[in-house]
């Protein structure tokens, strides 16, 4: 598996950023920290880019790390890092599990997301669109990838990804407990692209699209960063008009139909029923169904669909599947209410009918899970 060829632009005057030091990326008048192999090029963030770059031109690589990790979202309103817990997480990385380390990032309930993610009804609609509009990718670009659920799963088949995201500490968790044969970048959509004038077989962004800033432009940039004949996958974008009210930002057909004209559309239900029955999924088409929840949307798949019978739909052969540790002697223990009321309704390995693998009773989970 080879990388994709590393060119780096400027976020914001959009240079080609060449080493200056094996942990700095500089243009004339600009550097940007590269810690732990991964470049931080967050635009509204000057001031800890500068700390972190002392740290590594003083030699002290840990320190520089242990800054980056005290950065979050700008929407986040959960407690802020405790330096000790993020020193601990420093010195004891190599031996503590995920689930460990999120919690001296104190990812409170985003933790319970990510530790379980890999059964999750969403996670499972985008490995079904995936897995169906599949184009055999050589390489891979993930916007919004969080800790690298899917990264794990394309590098498995062999495919060469960069993930992005705008947070250090989900890129940082992804290269050490979750996908660590993919590259990283810490960036924000919402400002310069680092990777402007790169091309991928395969562009995605799932459960992260509704919630970004300035949609038009983004999905824009996705669809520049699509090589000829690659394919660009969007999941979950929730429905403004679904009964009971969305679980995030939505916006009804209508206007995510004007945002991806082109694509072929699909109801998530539908896609989880094609994995649980390894057959195609049927796209819907941008309905006006207050039934739906969310939709998916692919843009450039030429060719048959993949029914769903193995690939990323499946775990691979000699994968060492594990019980699902959110069902104990048949009973869901949720992480969270919050977890549950999500969730609840349409996870698929709550019931003990069907094949336990592809209702995910078993699944496979990261070795220092």
């Amino acid at each position: 598996m080879t990388p994709p060829v590393a060119i780096w632009r400027s976020p914001v005057t959009g240079r080609v950023l060449t080493p200056d030091t094996p942990h700095s990326l500089a243009a004339p008048g600009e550097r940007w920290p590269v810690v732990d192999g991964i470049p931080y090029m967050r635009t509204d963030s000057e001031g800890l880019v500068a700390v972190a770059l002392d740290h590594l031109d003083a030699g002290c690589p840990d320190d520089a790390l242990v800054a980056l990790l005290t950065d979050q979202d700008a929407w986040w309103t959960g407690p802020a890092t405790d330096l000790r817990e993020l020193k601990r997480l420093v010195r004891e990385r190599d031996t503590l599990s995920l689930r460990d380390a999120m919690a001296l990032l104190r990812m409170g309930p985003v933790a319970d997301y990510f530790a379980h993610r890999w059964s999750d009804p969403t996670y499972l609609a985008g490995l079904a669109l995936v897995e169906a509009h599949w184009q055999s990718p050589a390489t891979a670009f993930e916007l919004a990838c969080g800790i690298g659920h899917y990264l794990r799963d394309l590098t498995t088949c062999g495919v060469a990804c960069l993930g992005a995201d705008v947070v250090f500490a989900k890129c940082w968790l992804a290269k050490h407990w979750v996908a660590p044969l993919a590259d990283y970048v810490v960036f924000d959509a919402a400002a310069g692209w680092p990777i402007t004038g790169r091309r991928f077989d395969l562009v995605q962004c799932h459960d992260a699209f509704y919630f970004l800033p300035d949609q038009p432009r983004v999905a824009a940039r996705l669809r520049e960063a699509v090589a000829p004949g690659g394919v660009l996958s969007v999941g979950h974008l929730h429905n403004a008009t679904v009964t009971g009210g969305a679980k995030g930002p939505a916006r009804p057909a209508a206007d995510w139909a004007a945002l991806f004209p082109d694509g072929v559309v699909y109801d998530e239900r539908e896609l989880r029923r094609a994995l649980l029955a390894g057959d195609a999924p049927v796209s819907t088409g941008w309905s006006d169904d207050a039934g739906i929840e969310a939709w998916s949307v692919v843009e450039g798949a030429t060719g048959p669909l993949r029914p769903l019978t193995g690939g990323l739909a499946m775990p691979p052969a000699d994968a060492r599947l594990r019980p699902n540790p959110l069902l104990i002697d048949g009973v869901p223990h949720w992480p969270s209410d919050r977890y549950r009321d999500e969730y609840g309704d349409t996870c698929t390995w709550t019931t003990m009918a069907g094949d336990p693998v592809r209702t995910r009773r078993f699944i496979d989970l990261p070795v220092r899970w």
